[in-house]
């Protein structure tokens, strides 16, 4: 009897151990998404230039590069979390603006996501070879939009983007409404290489400048 209590706990110690190491911190490294469209009938062709996009988010430390490339251009966002600074660069019809925030700015820019609250289904799937829980995000404007998330993957960095910050996992799959669009971004690679350092500089030249507070009013 005592034999087969020792294999008993040497099994459940050895998968359980597996089970631990079987999950990945990333520190340093990058996600990319892919994004799909969703309209009805009739609706303006701006979908189709935006169906295909990738969201690349790059990370380092406390710093973090957010970029949407379509065929429409090219936005990304910088965000230093140590400091709570961030800049937002626009590059559309070979016009270039770049909107500085400071940390009261990048609170405002963000507050719809303050109080966000998920709620689990219970529904689980396997997405790009991740097992997610499916969680439905309320936020406090009365809004909502599902979300699928996997604890595979844990963030050391989770201030990249205010809507996932108290998300317990990493967001694999997630839908979210613009208008008339419904926007499905689903993960499609994990890479933990290093990032280079030049990816998080602040461009000195080419773009014009604008406040956080000019460009509300524009």
């Amino acid at each position: 009897m005592k034999f087969k209590i020792v294999i008993f706990i040497f099994c459940f110690s050895f998968f359980g151990s597996s089970h631990l190491f079987a999950q990945k911190t990333l520190s340093e490294g990058t996600l990319v998404y892919n994004m799909t469209v969703e309209t009805g009938p009739g609706e303006p062709k701006i979908a189709d230039m935006l169906d295909g996009a990738t969201t690349t988010i790059y990370l380092k430390g406390d710093k973090s590069r957010s970029e949407l490339v379509s065929s429409l251009g090219r936005e990304a966002t910088i965000y230093d979390a140590s400091k709570g600074t961030g800049v937002i660069l626009k590059d559309y019809s070979g016009q270039k603006l770049m909107i500085t925030l400071d940390a009261s700015n990048w609170k405002e820019n963000n507050k719809k996501y303050d109080g966000i609250v998920f709620e689990n289904t219970g529904e689980t799937a396997t997405i790009d070879g991740l097992k997610c829980t499916k969680a439905i995000a309320k936020l406090k404007n009365g809004r909502s939009f599902t979300v699928f998330y996997t604890n595979e993957v844990t963030l050391n960095n989770k201030s990249y983007d205010a809507q996932f910050k108290t998300l317990p996992g990493l967001p694999v799959q997630y839908e979210m409404q613009s208008g008339k669009m419904k926007l499905k971004f689903t993960l499609a690679k994990i890479d933990y290489n290093p990032v280079l350092s030049s990816m998080f500089e602040i461009p000195k030249s080419d773009y014009r400048v604008l406040t956080y507070d000019e460009a509300k009013l524009k």
